[in-house]
């Protein structure tokens, strides 16, 4: 009897083994259809998502980008020389806002947003200091890191007299990507012919002593100290004094004292050397062409 249900059940199989391959070739042709319809479905739900997420790229954010010189310096005031062609671009920033692109560049800019190229003011950098070596009196040995912002930190200012001069650590050097500041005599100096007006120094400095200046200005006032006289005579023999003879000897307004310093507005200075030529402790210079 057992021997005869197990030939029935054998009997059975072929027709068994035909079903589950239907079933399965079903279902993988169902499985099949709904993997290419999800497929396309979300396809087609990407392709309308970037249609209407789509952030338009102005033409002209591109072509003032290639114009640029891509020194990522932040001279221009923003984040490097992508975020400036957008500024550019959006009517954020002048044609000429990039201070290390030269006329050529700053010509093509503007033609590229419609505009007249007009010459862009250069500026170089200049250290309101002339407290070298032998001119300046040091109240102790500094030791710590070679660091203008960490001496900063020290009372006193540093270990210089005049806490408002140069501390001759070389921070202003050491950011600087074109070689054009150099410590010399205990301070700093700047190359005018390699300097980009790049302002990198400029926000380096603790003590403030980096101006931007127009290149044709010759005239500079070299010191940053807001003591009184009297105190400036007792640590630099060429500080400031606030005398004022500057100011009666300029004939165009150019120049006043503000809290005990001399200091000049470049928009009216002629470069006549009136005032140098009475400054008694000569800390206003000119400087060569």
């Amino acid at each position: 009897m057992l021997i005869q249900d197990l030939m029935a059940m054998s009997n059975l199989l072929p027709d068994l083994t035909g079903v589950v391959g239907t079933f399965s070739l079903q279902g993988m042709g169902i499985a099949t259809a709904v993997v290419s319809a999800t497929g396309l479905l979300i396809g087609l739900f990407l392709g309308v998502a970037s249609k209407q997420l789509e952030v338009e790229v102005d033409e002209r954010e591109t072509l003032v980008r290639d114009l640029l010189p891509g020194a990522n310096c932040g001279g221009c005031g923003y984040a490097g020389c992508d975020a400036c062609a957008k500024a550019i671009a959006e009517g954020k920033a002048g044609a000429t806002v990039c201070p290390v692109a030269n006329s050529k560049a700053h010509k093509a800019i503007a033609e590229v947003m419609g505009l007249e190229a007009s010459e862009a003011e250069k500026k170089a950098a200049f250290v309101n200091c002339s407290g070298t070596c032998d001119r300046t009196q040091v109240n102790y040995k500094y030791y710590g890191v070679q660091d203008c912002k960490a001496a900063a930190s020290i009372p006193g200012n540093g270990s210089m007299k005049c806490g408002y001069g140069c501390m001759g650590l070389g921070s202003c050097v050491r950011v600087c990507a074109f070689d054009a500041i150099h410590l010399i005599d205990g301070i700093a100096f700047v190359d005018k012919e390699k300097c980009t007006g790049c302002s990198m120094c400029v926000a380096e400095c603790p003590n403030n002593l980096i101006e931007l200046v127009p290149l044709p200005s010759r005239t500079i006032v070299a010191c940053s100290s807001k003591d009184k006289g009297k105190d400036v005579k007792h640590y630099c023999t060429i500080g400031c004094i606030g005398c004022k003879l500057c100011v009666k000897a300029c004939q165009y307004d150019a120049i006043h004292v503000e809290d005990n310093l001399a200091k000049i507005d470049y928009s009216k200075c002629t470069n006549c050397g009136a005032c140098a030529k009475v400054c008694p402790v000569q800390v206003i210079m000119e400087q060569p062409a």
